[in-house]
């Protein structure tokens, strides 16, 4: 029975893809009324995140800053699943791109490289930007409990373009294995996901101690590829600007926990100025820090 279900739903979500932005947006309204106002989906969560990141603003600015953060929500979500049929022509009009000129010249000198992205605006619609890179994008993910035909249906959408979906587990294998390949490989990681409370690597981080994985860091040291901030800022409704910033040209000439902190330090500059944009609805801070392990210190002078 659970299987029937499962391929009704995907037979439902890519039915829905087909339909135009107008009408995903006026349904995007509609699921904001029923989350935000009837289910009530995750708001102590939300609220909770957001009043301890921002102890400094009043509870009608986190109100707003909740509301705005619902709305985009459930548009990232019906934009999604719009990528399972979503064409060159329309992304064309939607995406924009800078700093691809600076990894093409990589490319040409045979280099992989390292994109750390953040769950931040739309990075569903990032599988699409293989279709302008030479370089073989790998796009790590957490494997779907339980549930294979569902993560069937969205790895289909994330390789539409030609990206390779890699479980995080292989995340750093399949890293150093592009290095040995004809073509240079470019691993995106989503590098502001809650590890275990056992992770050595805790920081501030919107006023709260918080741990970070510390693989991103360790695959830039092992790799020595050039790493990148992949930074998504919405401009406009559905419509979205993609930089590459590269951060770190030789990862390997830098100093301990570095990498990750100068990472750290952008993310949450993005984040404070415009919040809305960030995944408010995941309990980023649902471990303590366990004794013994010490809270390393945020860079005094931060690079950009």
């Amino acid at each position: 029975m659970k299987r029937i279900i499962n391929h009704l739903l995907i037979a439902f979500l890519a039915a829905l893809s087909y339909l135009p932005f107008p009408v995903l947006f006026t349904l995007s309204d509609l699921m904001y009324f029923v989350l935000f106002h009837i289910v009530g989906y995750r708001k102590k969560v939300v609220y909770t995140n957001l009043r301890n990141a921002f102890p400094e603003k009043s509870e009608q600015a986190i109100d707003a800053i909740a509301r705005k953060f619902y709305h985009h929500l459930c548009d990232i979500g019906l934009e999604g699943i719009k990528l399972h049929s979503i064409s060159e022509k329309e992304l064309d009009k939607r995406i924009t791109l800078h700093g691809l000129e600076k990894t093409e010249e990589y490319f040409r000198q045979q280099k992989s490289i390292i994109l750390l992205g953040m769950h931040y605006a739309n990075w569903e619609w990032s599988a699409s930007l293989q279709r302008l890179s030479n370089h073989q994008l790998l796009m790590v993910y957490n494997p779907v409990r339980n549930n294979k035909e569902m993560e069937r249906f969205i790895l289909g959408m994330r390789e539409r373009f030609g990206a390779i979906s890699v479980p995080v587990h292989k995340s750093a294998r399949t890293a150093i294995q592009f290095d040995k390949t004809e073509r240079p490989g470019c691993i995106w990681l989503g590098a502001d996901q809650t590890p275990a409370p056992n992770t050595r690597f805790w920081t501030m981080f919107l006023n709260q101690e918080t741990p970070f994985f510390s693989g991103p860091e360790k695959i830039a040291e092992k790799t020595n590829q050039p790493v990148f901030l992949h930074y998504v800022r919405k401009v406009g409704r559905g419509k979205y600007e993609v930089q590459f910033i590269e951060l770190f040209p030789e990862p390997a000439k830098e100093k301990p926990d570095d990498i990750l902190l100068t990472y750290i330090d952008r993310l949450e500059k993005i984040i404070r100025e415009t919040p809305e944009y960030w995944l408010w609805s995941h309990r980023r801070w649902k471990h303590q820090r366990p004794e013994g392990i010490k809270l390393i210190e945020r860079l005094p002078n931060p690079r950009g």
